[in-house]
């Protein structure tokens, strides 16, 4: 990274049915963070819909596209007008029967710079993805951009530190997590609380021990569970962005949709690790037990 600034912003929205509305939402978004300055531009999981896996329905599969596909042509005109860097979350018709969830990177030059397949894939009430998702097989690399090195990770992937230090190794200048994650509203304030401090203290955590940056961006509002068997999921919102010590640069709404734009500082890293060389001190002739499961 050449800069000494990178100006970033994460779009945090509230979905409903209509597909065409939750893309002029995020759309409007990226236009709001390129007025104030934004060079990258993150949007949250599966943005263009809801988050359709709260049940398991063969007909939502008609919500899948491919890539290069309608929504990277789209973001990638926009990318080039706005001269930035967006990271989106798609729904990817690989085949007939082979779909992933993928993020995609478009280049200020609207290009395709890559793409990430969720790697890490949830099968839990309310979050049944193993049925629409088959778990990436691009592995984890950073994609390069004219704003850096991006890991760009999804979700469910924010609870592994392998996948954060395999990107780290690979030299990711940031982490990226498009999240979509909320409470079961059953659950009572204390428990809530303590969901959402694990999910931000999670990834903060990668920050620390990369020393690098995390940008994690979520949605808001209570989507309806379409089988009718839970009380659907509240989103929790509190998008942020952390510094290389797991500073809170930005934090947002819990319940509002917002345009998060932050500086963040490109040479902190460097000092950082500087400080605290993790890299160095890893002791990777003891860690072989890592590729096991478990030590039984």
């Amino acid at each position: 990274m050449s800069n000494n600034k990178l100006k970033v912003a994460l779009v945090q929205h509230s979905n409903s049915e209509n597909l065409d509305e939750n893309f002029e939402k995020s759309i409007a978004g990226i236009k709001e963070a390129a007025q104030q300055g934004a060079k990258l531009v993150v949007l949250q999981e599966l943005h263009r819909s809801l988050y359709f896996c709260q049940t398991e329905d063969t007909d939502l599969f008609d919500l899948a596209e491919t890539i290069p596909g309608p929504s990277t042509a789209s973001l990638g005109k926009l990318a080039k007008e706005l001269n930035i860097v967006i990271v989106a979350s798609l729904f990817e018709k690989r085949a007939t029967g082979l779909y992933h969830n993928t993020a995609v990177v478009l280049e200020s030059d609207g290009t395709l710079a890559g793409k990430y397949r969720k790697m890490h894939i949830p099968d839990d009430p309310g979050f049944y993805e193993k049925f629409y998702f088959t778990p990436g097989d691009l592995g984890f690399e950073p994609i390069q951009t004219s704003v850096g090195k991006l890991g760009v990770l999804v979700c469910w992937d924010q609870w592994f530190p392998e996948g954060a230090r395999l990107m780290a190794m690979a030299g990711a200048e940031l982490l990226i997590y498009p999240t979509a994650i909320g409470w079961d509203p059953r659950d009572g304030k204390e428990e809530q609380i303590r969901q959402r401090d694990a999910w931000m203290i999670a990834q903060r955590a990668h920050a620390v021990s990369n020393g690098v940056p995390v940008i994690s961006v979520n949605r808001v509002g209570h989507e309806s569970d379409p089988s009718n068997q839970s009380d659907g999921i509240l989103f929790w919102g509190n998008s942020f962005v952390a510094g290389p010590q797991g500073e809170l640069l930005a934090h947002g709404s819990e319940e509002n949709e917002q345009v998060l734009v932050v500086d963040i500082d490109q040479n902190r890293s460097e000092s950082v690790r500087r400080i605290w060389p993790y890299l160095r001190d890893r002791r990777i002739d003891h860690y072989q037990d890592l590729c096991k499961i478990y030590r039984d």
